[in-house]
C-alpha cells in the first residue's frame, strides 16, 4: 500500500482529501493537539454527504501527529504530501517540512490562495523541490461541535498541476493531473471563487447568515447570473476556452452554491476579506479582466464595496486594517487600484455611502 501524508487535519484535510486517498496509508499532521488527540482516539473519520447523495463513508488512517511528535520516519516511503492549511500558515509549515524532506518529495498544496506553491517553496528552501498547486471544489463542514465527523459535498477528485512534476506526477486514484494549470486556476478563481464572494458579501450586506439562503435571494441571484454571463465571455476571450465548456463550468458553480442541502454559512465564505480583495484575487482580478474587454464590471464593484463594509461578528485582523487604512487606503494598498480611476471612485462612493444594492 502506498502512503500519503496530509498536513492540516481540518475539514478539507480529513473530510475531502482523506476520502480521496482511502486506498492509501494515511498520516495526518496538524498543529492542533486537541484535534490530533481526537483523531488518534477514533482512528477513523466518518463522512456524511449533503442531501444523502452518496452513502456515508468511513476513512481510516494509520497515525496522527502534532509537529512536536514528527520525525523523519513519518515521511519515509511517502508517495505524496498534501498540504491543506490556510495561506497565512504556509510559511510555518515550510519551516517544519524542511527538517524532514529532501528534493525527491512530491507536494501538492490544497489551498485556494494566490501562488501557494511558490510561498511554500520559498519557505522550505530546497532547490529543485517539486510542489504543485491544486483546486479544492468540495465544501466540507464539521458535523457537530467537538466532533471530527464531517458533512461534505460529493466531489470525486482533486485537480492538480501536472506540469509542476514534469513527467513524474503522482498517479493515485482521486488525484487528477491537469495540463496548463495556470489558466485553469484563473478560470476557477474567476468563476467559482468570484461567485462565492458575490453571494457572501452581498448576502452579509442583506443580513443573511445561511449561505444557500443568500445564494437564492432573487436580487443576488440576478446579479450573480449577470456576472456569470459577462465573465464567461471574458474568460473565453482571454484563455481560449470553448463557450459551451465555460458555460457548463459556470453552471456547475451556480448549482453548487444554490443547493440548499449544502449546509454552509455566510460568515465562513466571507472571512478574511483582506486576502480575497487583493489585485490578483477573486474580486479585483476578474473585475479588471472585465474592464480589459470593455464589459460591465458593476456586479464585482458592488461586491468589492460590500466586502469593504463587511464586519465580522468578532474582532479580527480585518477590523484592524479597516481602522488603520480606511476604505480609500485599502483600495489603493490592498486592491492595487488607482485612487483617481473611475472604478476606484465608484467603489469608494458605494462603500462610504452604503448605497450598494
Amino acid at each position: 500500500m502506498s502512503k500519503a501524508v496530509i498536513i492540516g487535519a481540518g475539514k478539507t484535510g480529513r473530510g475531502f482529501l482523506a476520502r480521496l486517498l482511502k486506498d492509501q496509508e494515511i498520516v495526518f499532521i496538524d498543529k492542533n493537539k486537541e484535534l490530533i488527540d481526537m483523531l488518534n482516539n477514533e482512528k477513523k473519520v466518518d463522512i456524511d454527504f449533503f442531501g444523502n447523495k452518496k452513502p456515508s463513508a468511513s476513512v481510516t488512517f494509520s497515525a496522527a501527529y502534532t509537529w512536536s511528535d514528527v520525525n523523519t520516519e513519518v515521511f519515509e516511503n511517502t508517495d505524496v504530501i498534501l498540504v491543506s492549511v490556510g495561506g497565512t500558515n504556509l510559511a510555518d509549515v515550510g519551516s517544519e517540512l524542511k527538517k524532514y524532506i529532501n528534493a525527491d518529495a512530491k507536494i501538492i498544496v490544497c489551498e485556494n490562495a494566490s501562488s501557494p506553491a511558490k510561498k511554500l517553496y520559498n519557505a522550505i528552501g530546497i532547490d529543485g523541490l517539486k510542489i504543485a498547486e491544486s483546486t479544492v471544489f468540495c465544501t466540507t463542514i464539521e458535523k457537530e461541535k467537538d466532533s471530527i465527523a464531517i458533512n461534505s459535498e460529493w466531489y470525486p477528485y482533486l485537480q492538480f498541476d501536472k506540469d509542476a512534476f514534469d513527467d513524474d506526477a503522482p498517479e493515485i486514484d482521486g488525484l487528477r493531473a491537469v495540463n496548463n494549470f495556470g489558466g485553469f486556476l484563473d478560470r476557477k478563481l474567476y468563476t467559482y471563487n468570484s461567485a462565492s464572494c458575490i453571494i457572501a458579501y452581498l448576502g452579509a450586506l442583506k443580513g443573511y447568515t445561511v449561505y444557500s439562503d443568500a445564494a437564492n435571494d432573487e436580487e443576488i441571484l440576478t446579479l450573480l447570473d449577470k456576472n456569470y454571463d459577462i465573465i464567461n465571455e471574458c474568460i473565453c476571450k482571454e484563455y481560449g476556452y470553448e463557450e459551451k465548456d465555460q458555460k457548463e463550468f459556470a453552471l456547475l458553480s451556480r448549482e453548487k452554491f444554490t443547493d440548499k442541502t449544502l449546509v454552509d454559512t455566510v460568515a465562513r465564505n466571507a472571512r478574511e476579506p483582506q486576502r480575497k480583495i487583493t489585485v490578483t484575487e477573486r474580486i479585483v482580478a476578474p473585475m479588471l479582466l472585465q474592464q480589459k474587454y470593455g464589459k460591465d464590471s458593476s456586479v464585482l464593484e458592488k461586491t468589492l464595496a460590500a466586502a469593504l463594509r463587511y464586519t465580522p461578528s468578532e474582532e479580527t485582523e480585518w477590523n484592524k486594517i479597516i481602522t488603520e487604512k480606511g476604505y480609500a487606503g485599502i483600495l489603493c494598498d490592498l486592491c492595487g487600484l488607482d485612487p483617481d480611476s473611475d472604478i476606484a471612485k465608484r467603489v469608494l462612493h458605494m462603500a462610504e455611502s452604503g448605497n450598494i444594492l
